[in-house]
This record gives C-alpha cells, sequence and structure tokens, in this order.
C-alpha cells in the first residue's frame, strides 16, 4: 500500500474549495463510464466531475449507485445512462462513512451499500474520498454502526440467525418516523459493533445469511482512499 500526499499550498484557490473532490475527478479521462456513489461526499465528487466535464468539454458516461445521486447528476448535466446495459465500469467517485488504515471502508448511512458494491465490483478503479475525521484508529465500526440491508419477507427469522452470530441492531426509521427502506425497497438494521469483531470473518457470516442483501463492510473493495486533511489530500493505494 502506497501513501502519497499533496500539499495544499500548490492548489489555486478554486481547488482549495474542494481538493477532495477535484482530486478524485481528476481521475476522470475523456471516453470513461463513470460510477457516481451515494451521499453527501460523493455529491462533491459529482459537482466537480460536471465542472470538468463542461471546462474540459468530456465525453463522459454515468451510472448513480441512487435515484438521487441519479437526479443530481443530471441536474448538473452529466449524461447518466442505464447500469443494467453494462459489462464494467471504468472509475467509481464515492464518499464513505468510515475507513481505517488497512483501507477497510464502512458505507451504507443512506442506504445504497448494495448498489455500491454492485458498481465496486464493476469498476475497474474505485476510489473513496473522505474527511480525516471519518478516519478510524483501529478498524471501522467505531464511529459508525454497520448498516445492514435485509428484506423485510422473513424479516424474524433474518434477525433470529444475526441474534446467533452476536449481531443485534435497530431497524432504521425515515425522517417521519416509518420505516426506512431503500431503493431496492430493503429495510435497513443498524449495528453497534464492539470494536474488536474479525471484520472479515463478520462479512463472510453476514453474506452466509439468506435474509441478508447486503451490509456495510467493504473489506478489500477499495483501490484509492482519498482523505482530507484541511488543504492537503492525503492518498492511500492498495
Amino acid at each position: 500500500m502506497s501513501l502519497l500526499w499533496h500539499r495544499g499550498s500548490a492548489l489555486s484557490e478554486q481547488e482549495t474549495a474542494d481538493a477532495l473532490a477535484l482530486s478524485a475527478v481528476g481521475l476522470v479521462a475523456n471516453k470513461m463510464i463513470i460510477g457516481l456513489g451515494a451521499g453527501k461526499t460523493a455529491s462533491r465528487g459529482i459537482h466537480a466531475l460536471s465542472e470538468r466535464v463542461k471546462s474540459e468539454a468530456l465525453d463522459v458516461q454515468c451510472v448513480a449507485a441512487s435515484q438521487r445521486a441519479e437526479d443530481y447528476a443530471r441536474q448538473l448535466g452529466l449524461r447518466v445512462i442505464d447500469f443494467g446495459d453494462l459489462e464494467e465500469v471504468d472509475i467509481l467517485i464515492d464518499g464513505a462513512d468510515e475507513v481505517d488504515r488497512t483501507m477497510s471502508v464502512m458505507k451504507g448511512s443512506r442506504g445504497a451499500m448494495t448498489r455500491e458494491r454492485i458498481l465496486c465490483w464493476a469498476s475497474n478503479l474505485t476510489v473513496f474520498m473522505v474527511h480525516a475525521d471519518k478516519v478510524a484508529e483501529t478498524q471501522v465500526g467505531i464511529q459508525c454502526p454497520l448498516p445492514i440491508a435485509i428484506m423485510p419477507y422473513g424479516l424474524s427469522s433474518t434477525r433470529k440467525a444475526l441474534r446467533h452470530i452476536g449481531i443485534n441492531g435497530v431497524i432504521r426509521s425515515d425522517h417521519n418516523g416509518g420505516q426506512f427502506t431503500t431503493d431496492n425497497n430493503n429495510l435497513v438494521l443498524d449495528v453497534v459493533l464492539r470494536g474488536d469483531e474479525d471484520l472479515a470473518q463478520l462479512a463472510s457470516e453476514l453474506n452466509d445469511i439468506p435474509g441478508v442483501i447486503d451490509h456495510g463492510l467493504f473489506i478489500d473493495e477499495a483501490d484509492i482512499i482519498l482523505i482530507e486533511h484541511e488543504g492537503e489530500i492525503e492518498r492511500l493505494e492498495r
């Protein structure tokens, strides 16, 4: 794993305003197909990408991990196409809820982890952007809960299977107090971890439960993680 720093003093005023997003979209080349993640940080990447497409007249196409991200990309003039017709994506630009120094990533605060994982697996290069306060000192799962997407069908039996491997959690609610559902109409169970779990083993155990559609543990999907340090961008590379 390599580590590179980009010094803020070398950046223009515009670049300093969002050096993180600009560092990510700087990896985009003409004619690429770009995966767009969900969430607030990913939206910064979408905005920076739209600006670069306009200023450089780039010919790129995009696929989005959520309906909200797709709508935002279209608003900004990006060309969004149907992911169902594509076998691969050139680059995924996404945010994360938490990362650690082994390059494990926690995702799912927006409930889009299933689509984001599919995009990860289809992408030739995966790039995640975070602020320094989202870097865990030990391992992911310390600062934020682990989200688990589960089918409403068989909910109680799925939760029993989760309890069997020591996983308890709370079904996520939406802003109106009802049950939160993902774009794929699944529920999300938010789980507080102890912090000493074997995350690779836990991910494997979750994958073995039929009612679990996906979860927020992205153990080895990240190729590059860009970390924002108040004017400097740290780059972790696998």
